[in-house]
């Protein structure tokens, strides 16, 4: 049996395709997120299994610590990964304990389509990519005999190719005990997935821009934040599986000093990048809330220890500027007062302010940051040793920057593309802080002492 044979198990009855392979590859891409943020995480900690192929295809750190997986990957990257490895540092050594998978070797008839069979005690789902090019389709199947033949057919491939795997598979379903399959499942994933397609741009292939006066209607500024959560979206969650991926193969015990170094390179890239682009993604969200308006009250804010987190995070921060050829200077005050603020997303828009402030900074550059008392504030500076015209708050630098659309501004001198300054300020008001640039003395965040 193979991989190939399943999918046309799945498929079976479901109307031909008529998509192309940028759109079938989108439309997987929306029903992962869907699956994963509408469906398995409100479930809190859920239980169950996984199998994929020929890439692990949940990304979601929450998920992949708790379910437990099978993946059937190509040989050259079964060579270079472990057999057995459980996703993140720190889960679990052992494959059936949960939080990790078990790697499977790709057979040259099973294809390369992607599949996902998953297996909860409240959800059961398949999904797949099937058809010939330019007739391709989504499969997605929630009923309860389709998904029971799938899996006979997966053991019986495990019996011929890997035992132990099979009698791994037959243990984990066991200890899930009775399955409950919600028959409305199929009629609330179709319209989420809908939903999800339609604030996504129809191709990623963008059409030259018409020169000329620029006409910000309503309806273009929403669908250039429709575009910019689609391009983001595309961004995070293919970085999010090589980042999943380097961090299985950072687990072996065996790999050269060179290798090790260059794989955490990778990683601290990928991170970077995800929260990058995890900034730009709730900037462009902020800016499509109904009514919302600079100042308007946001999220909860809570008592935040904001020299602890800056400690926490000095030497992380350190890494990134060293790849850029930075210093970062870190100045923190006694006795400072807890502050008011956002901490689930105050850590990744500190991180975003630095990126902010040095992309423009000259290799050999000193970043200084310091938190200091301020009245009934605390006051967070970013400042620059030596390279007054070069950094983003200059009115030199200022020029240079081009707006894109409500969220983002680009400088054609670097290529730099990041949030715009009002972007910028009106996510540090839903934190709970107050953005100021002026000329010559860099960035400064006041925030509320408590």
């Amino acid at each position: 049996m193979s991989l190939a044979q399943l999918k046309r198990c799945l498929a079976e009855g479901v109307p031909a395709g008529s998509s192309n392979e940028d759109g079938v590859r989108r439309q997987w891409w929306a029903a992962l997120a869907t699956l994963q943020e509408d469906f398995l995480l409100p479930r809190g900690n859920v239980s169950g299994l996984w199998l994929a192929a020929p890439l692990p295809a949940l990304y979601e750190p929450a998920l992949l610590q708790r379910l437990q997986g099978w993946v059937w990957s190509p040989a050259p990257l079964d060579e270079l990964l472990p057999s057995t490895a459980p996703l993140l540092p720190g889960s679990a050594p052992e494959p059936l304990s949960g939080g990790g998978f078990q790697r499977l070797p790709l057979e040259p008839e099973d294809g390369s389509d992607p599949l996902l069979l998953l297996i909860t005690p409240g959800l059961q789902v398949a999904l797949c990519l099937d058809g010939p090019p330019n007739a391709r389709r989504l499969v997605v199947r929630f009923d309860p005999e389709v998904l029971s033949t799938a899996l006979s057919l997966i053991h019986q491939r495990l019996e011929r190719t890997d035992s132990a795997a099979a009698q791994g598979l037959r243990d984990a379903v066991q200890r899930l005990g009775p399955l409950h399959s919600d028959p409305s499942l199929g009629t609330q994933f179709w319209p989420r997935l809908a939903d999800r397609l339609a604030t996504m741009a129809p191709s990623l292939t963008l059409q030259p821009l018409v020169h000329g006066p620029r006409r910000e209607t309503p309806q273009a500024v929403s669908s250039e934040l429709a575009l910019l959560e689609a391009l983001t979206h595309e961004v995070r969650t293919p970085l999010a599986t090589i980042r999943t991926l380097i961090r299985s193969l950072l687990r072996r015990s065996d790999l050269p000093a060179v290798v090790r170094q260059r794989l955490e390179q990778i990683d601290g890239e990928c991170s970077e990048q995800i929260d990058r682009f995890g900034l730009i993604f709730l900037a462009a969200e902020l800016q499509r809330e109904p009514g919302q308006q600079p100042g308007q009250a946001g999220p909860p804010l809570a008592r935040t220890d904001l020299s602890q987190l800056l400690r926490a995070l000095e030497e992380l921060w350190g890494r990134q500027l060293a790849r850029r050829e930075l210093v970062l200077r870190l100045t923190i005050a006694e006795g400072l007062p807890p502050v008011l603020s956002d901490p689930a997303r105050l850590e990744t828009m500190l991180g975003g302010l630095i990126d902010r402030f040095s992309r423009s900074l000259p290799a050999g550059s000193t970043v200084h940051l310091s938190l200091q008392p301020a009245g009934a504030r605390l006051k967070l500076q970013l400042s620059s040793e030596g390279t007054a015209a070069g950094f983003a708050g200059t009115d030199h630098e200022a020029q240079r920057r081009h707006l894109v659309g409500p969220v983002l501004s680009w400088n054609p001198a670097t290529g730099s593309l990041q949030l715009s300054r009002q972007a910028t300020q009106q996510l540090f008001e839903r934190l709970g802080g107050r953005l100021t640039e002026r000329s010559g003395s860099g960035l400064t965040v006041f925030f509320p002492a408590c």
